[in-house]
């Protein structure tokens, strides 16, 4: 490659003590190959040893940096502080559980290199529980329906983006599962590529039910504002219809 791009990993964490340091080890090795210049941990109010291990791993390791939160704010949040401080031309984002695999980095450069704005990752062999697959699968489904846009995982958290693109996604709440939909409907150019997913070794995951019954919510926010924020009467005014007829047909009977 003629002009090496300088790449950014940002790592958002919350109670990944055992985690931490296998990670560094195994981005560690990667760190020549893919010309990575620093791997930001984004500590989102963990109440275990995650912080401590950050900051003793940083002490042998200048690449390592730590952005620390008091309170668990959210992936969103995270994401957000983390590509502020991002220093790179490109910009890796991973879960801290070690189920994302650091050998596929590379993957996400070479289609960066091709001119793309986004590159999601995409877990064709999930190595988690059914009750975190199917549900996955119904929400990719109806989220590539009403989009439009062909990916087949918009939530898998192991993502590419030039940092220009990153640096302008204004997140909150948990508008980190609709990245692709926001980016798309700027015009921005996404494709995905397949990586290696890991079962989990260490910990639990964080997301219980809940987060689908929040998700739907973020969901109708993205859909209006990637629909009707030009028209907002296309969506108010429709709604009203749908009452002002029932109010008419109550009337009538």
């Amino acid at each position: 490659m003629n002009n090496p791009k300088n790449v950014s990993i940002v790592v958002p964490v919350f109670n990944e003590q055992d985690s931490i340091i296998a990670l560094i080890n195994e981005i560690s090795i990667k760190l020549e190959e893919n010309n990575i210049k620093e791997v930001i941990f984004v500590n989102d109010g963990s109440n275990d040893l995650t912080k401590q291990k950050i900051l003793e791993a940083k002490i042998k390791n200048d690449f390592v940096k730590i952005i620390d939160f008091k309170l668990n704010t959210g992936k969103s949040a995270a994401l957000s502080k983390g590509f502020a401080h991002a220093s790179g031309d490109y910009i890796i984002t991973m879960d801290g559980d070690l189920q994302d695999d650091p050998s596929e980095i590379n993957k996400f450069i070479n289609k960066l290199n091709e001119g793309w704005d986004l590159v999601c990752g995409w877990k064709k062999t999930r190595k988690d529980p059914i009750s975190k697959r199917f549900p996955s699968k119904i929400y990719n489904f109806f989220v590539r329906i009403v989009t439009g846009i062909k990916l087949n995982d918009f939530n898998c958290g192991f993502k590419g983006y030039r940092a220009s693109i990153a640096k302008s996604i204004f997140l909150y709440g948990g508008l980190h599962r609709f990245i692709p939909a926001i980016l798309g409907n700027r015009g921005c150019s996404i494709c995905e590529v397949e990586v290696n997913h890991r079962a989990r070794k260490h910990g639990v995951s964080k997301y219980g039910f809940s987060r689908f019954f929040h998700g739907f919510f973020d969901f109708i926010t993205i859909l209006f504002l990637n629909k009707f924020t030009k028209r907002p009467m296309h969506f108010f005014g429709g709604i009203g219809s749908v009452f002002f007829l029932i109010g008419v047909g109550i009337s009538i009977y």
